[in-house]
């Protein structure tokens, strides 16, 4: 089994859900980027997703796109995530969390799928999250995935329809990703109605494991969404908070946010 699906599995035996933390890597510095993932890691959070910067981040919201626009103006180039990666992997290594690479596909592509995914397995990662690839197109990255052992994490969406969910359910390993439509933030009905019916759709589909990503902000939202999916994905929160007070905002953010993963029942009981 996976390390990314050994932190799923080993929350779900506490009784609650995986807290998974996104963090853009060089912001507001490569020193800073890595001293947050490593406060992540010590406040509560299973699973840390670090983020390449992109020039054309069309799939982020504002928070995050001003963070990597920031990272990429004081010259963060790709090849430096694996040594944020190692970083934060040899600072947690005690912990046992899981250390993905959140990334748009051209980044890899430029380097080379072999070369990247080499590179990120000497770095201590355990694999990508990559939200514009969909499986139909990811030959290179199945071939170098299984050859490296590295997760394979995939996006369904309330849009996705049942062939697509089973397609990329059956691509993944890891943890399958949903997302929800957002609309205005605080319509909290519409959305984890949307995210539920997105959860249930990856399970009948045969996935075992599913992480939820709403832009979720508080502990009540960490426990509303932890009780019927295995994971839960934070990332603006976590940006704004390193934004305004550094690293050590950021795990006391984490530490907040975890203080809600704690569940009576099981996901999907």
């Amino acid at each position: 089994m996976s390390k990314v699906a050994d932190a799923i599995e080993k929350a779900r035996g506490e009784a609650r859900a995986a807290l998974v933390g996104y963090l853009p890597a060089g912001y507001p510095s490569v020193q800073e980027s890595i001293d947050a993932a490593i406060a992540l890691a010590r406040n509560g959070v299973d699973i840390i997703e670090i983020g390449i910067p992109y020039s054309d981040p069309v799939m982020d919201g504002s928070v995050i796109q001003a963070a990597t626009t920031e990272a990429l103006a004081k010259g963060f180039r790709v090849a430096s995530v694996f040594d944020v990666v190692k970083a934060v992997t040899d600072a947690t290594a005690d912990l046992g969390t899981a250390v993905l690479v959140m990334t748009y596909w051209n980044p890899v592509m430029r380097m080379g799928v072999d070369e990247f995914s080499r590179r990120l397995v000497e770095a201590g990662g355990s694999g990508l999250i990559t939200p514009d690839l969909v499986p139909d197109e990811a030959a290179e990255w199945f071939e170098a995935s299984d050859k490296y052992g590295l997760d394979r994490v995939f996006l369904v969406a309330p849009s996705s329809s049942p062939e697509r969910v089973a397609m990329t359910v059956a691509a993944t390993r890891g943890f399958t990703y949903a997302v929800s439509l957002m609309g205005v933030t605080g319509a909290r009905t519409a959305v984890d109605s949307a995210a539920r019916h997105v959860v249930e759709a990856a399970r009948a589909a045969g996935a075992p494991r599913v992480c939820v990503g709403l832009g979720v902000s508080t502990s009540e939202h960490v426990r509303e969404i932890g009780s019927y999916a295995d994971g839960v994905i934070v990332g603006t929160a976590i940006v704004s908070a390193l934004r305004e007070g550094g690293p050590e905002a950021v795990g006391r953010l984490a530490a907040e946010l975890s203080s809600g993963l704690k569940r009576t029942t099981a996901a999907g009981a």
